[in-house]
């Protein structure tokens, strides 16, 4: 899979997931509504938030890949990470946020008026729905995975396409959220004790919390400079140690700028008897081989000549 590839396949996951999160999100406060359950209504607004979360990670994808001009000389990469920081942010205040104090209610005054059936229905229509968009989410990761060589667990843990971790984690959380939903409303049905219903709804904030969190951290370390992978670093190592004209690496710096986007600046000692030319020739032999592998690597910076510069 090319980048440009990869980049439509995010841009299509985000979509679906938002057009399948704003129609759950509609059924689910019609339902809340309707059963008066403290349960549906927080995960009506899980949707809600899912939603605007995916809007804000649209923004993320296109402004991000905008190209590279005079003011940004290293692309808008990074942007991608402040929209997708808004969106985990959104996620906390509006989610959880609104999940938590609801259920804290909803134990308080312990009311409760409405109908069950209608709120089974949607969760059943909503599992249904979330488990598509999760699957498009899943089978995205497995290919990128393929792609970076590893497992999917690790591709989730180091991607910097939180884009992608996003729409994931959030699928995974809606599914678990509906789950406990049913939970909380079966139990208060079946004792006639609004307690669960109320627990039910804290426990879908507390898990949104979590994915908040977990986003939020992972943006935040992109945004201040993070490098690539362990693994991926020593790969790169080895191909510069490799070239013809090059002693030993002595100091290899990586920074993701964007998603797909990795700059690459190391100091090296060549070999004594290497001329001007020969530096010249092993830095665009080290450009050329680095982004023939690995399309991401974007820029490479290695010493040249003086006088000499790309």
């Amino acid at each position: 899979m090319s980048v440009a590839e990869a980049k439509a396949e995010s841009v299509g996951t985000v979509m679906v997931a938002g057009a399948a999160n704003l129609a759950i999100a509609l059924a689910k406060l019609v339902a809340g509504l309707i059963s008066g359950s403290a349960a549906m209504l927080s995960e009506a607004a899980h949707s809600v938030a899912d939603t605007t979360t995916e809007v804000l990670l649209y923004l993320a994808l296109r402004r991000g890949a905008r190209p590279a001009d005079v003011r940004h000389p290293f692309g808008y990469g990074k942007e991608s990470y402040v929209w997708a920081f808004l969106a985990a942010l959104f996620t906390f205040v509006a989610g959880a946020g609104f999940a938590i104090t609801h259920g804290v209610t909803t134990i308080l005054v312990h009311e409760h008026s409405g109908q069950y059936r209608v709120a089974y229905i949607v969760l059943v229509v909503s599992f249904v729905i979330e488990t598509a968009s999760l699957a498009r989410a899943a089978r995205q990761v497995r290919r990128e995975a393929r792609r970076w060589r590893t497992t999917p667990r690790r591709f989730l843990r180091h991607t910097p396409d939180t884009t992608v971790k996003a729409v994931f984690l959030e699928d995974c959380a809606a599914l678990i959220g509906i789950v406990l939903a049913g939970i909380g409303v079966a139990l208060s049905q079946l004792t006639g004790d609004e307690l669960y219903d109320g627990l039910g709804s804290i426990a879908i904030g507390v898990l949104l919390l979590v994915v908040a969190v977990v986003l939020a951290k992972a943006n935040i370390s992109l945004l201040v400079g993070r490098s690539i992978p362990e693994r991926l670093r020593h790969e790169v190592e080895q191909e510069l140690a490799g070239l013809p004209a090059v002693d030993r690496v002595d100091t290899l710096l990586t920074m993701q700028l964007g998603p797909e986007d990795i700059l690459v600046a190391a100091k090296v000692d060549f070999h004594n008897d290497v001329t001007g030319a020969d530096i010249e020739n092993a830095a665009d032999e080290a450009e050329r081989r680095l982004t023939d592998r690995y399309p991401e690597i974007d820029r490479v910076r290695l010493p040249r000549p003086f006088g000499e510069s790309r």
